[in-house]
């Protein structure tokens, strides 16, 4: 049991302090028992202040002594291969048995984020050639006589965010997946199969690794459970309808708001598939969803105004999943 925490911005707060409850909150979930902490990337979204996340899992790991840290992930099509080699090469030798290098293939989201970084849609077409050379400056099997310091030579278990055609990638490429979301649980057991089917063992991983990501909200009433849903819900039918991705506002203000017909289908939409209620209900849903998919590990990835409601969802889904507190 694992978690994707994107640093997401709240209503009246600066960013800063939505990257310091990141670490706080990987601090917390340590002491709960989970496996591992992952932190994402993303570039001139006002709701998310996680844009560089080896700068902030360098953070995340300084502060912690036994949770995994990684990254979900590093968008492999924005950067260099040798540049991402180094980073979690340094981060490895910082912080050895601890990191992972969860890896995407998305590009920016907007034409103006895309010109800013140097890329465009396109880049995203050569993902795998970006890993395979990647993997690559691991194993010192580059073609140019540089050396990789100083990842050459150290392990750095490698994930890939299986969007798209990430499954065949990942399957290809012989490495762990990451796959999502609960909310559309036939799309993804496809993706699950497709991936296991067409999997071919490598120096990385001798069989298929399957880890399912999504929201899971617990607490002590289903009522509480799915308020936790509404500001990530809102945020999303925004993003749908205005261009932009807001930070988080509380739970209350967005029932209280008016919404037009289309902001409140997507709105609407947004609060289903996911997996929420009391600690009874959580556990019969996770375990129906693990026993359909056989996948090895859940990354839950919920976000919501409230951090101490977020931090109780996590204890009570802990108990849920019977880990063992450090």
């Amino acid at each position: 049991m694992s978690v994707l925490d994107r640093s997401r911005t709240r209503e009246g707060h600066e960013d800063g302090e939505a990257l310091r409850d990141t670490v706080r909150l990987a601090q917390d979930l340590e002491a709960l028992g989970y496996h591992r902490i992952w932190v994402s990337e993303h570039h001139g979204v006002p709701g998310v202040a996680g844009s560089a996340p080896t700068v902030l899992a360098a953070a995340v790991a300084s502060a912690t002594r036994t949770i995994r840290v990684g990254t979900g992930g590093v968008m492999l099509p924005n950067h260099q291969p040798l540049v991402v080699a180094e980073q979690f090469g340094v981060l490895e030798s910082l912080f050895p048995g601890r990191i992972d290098m969860g890896l995407g293939r998305s590009v920016g989201f907007t034409d103006g984020v895309r010109k800013a970084l140097g890329r465009d849609k396109d880049d995203a077409d050569d993902f795998s050639g970006q890993l395979a050379e990647l993997l690559g400056w691991f194993r010192d099997t580059s073609p140019t006589g540089v050396r990789a310091r100083p990842a050459e030579g150290l392990t750095v278990p490698p994930f890939v965010l299986a969007m798209g055609e990430g499954a065949t990638i990942a399957a290809q490429a012989g490495l762990p997946m990451v796959i999502g979301d609960l909310r559309n649980r036939e799309k993804m057991q496809r993706g699950i199969d497709h991936y296991r089917a067409a999997f071919r063992p490598s120096p990385w991983a001798s069989e298929p690794y399957v880890v399912i990501s999504g929201t899971i909200a617990v607490a002590a009433t289903p009522e509480a459970a799915h308020r936790l849903l509404l500001p990530e819900a809102w945020s999303m039918a925004r993003s749908r309808t205005q261009g932009t991705f807001p930070p988080l506002p509380p739970a209350e203000r967005v029932e209280d708001l008016t919404m037009t017909d289309k902001e409140r289908g997507f709105y609407e939409s947004g609060l289903t598939g996911h997996i929420a209620g009391t600690e009874d209900q959580v556990a019969h849903e996770l375990e129906t969803v693990i026993k359909e998919t056989g996948a090895q590990e859940v990354l839950v990835t919920t976000s919501t105004y409230d951090r101490n409601a977020l931090l109780d969802s996590y204890r009570r889904l802990a108990r849920v999943a019977g880990l063992s507190p450090a």
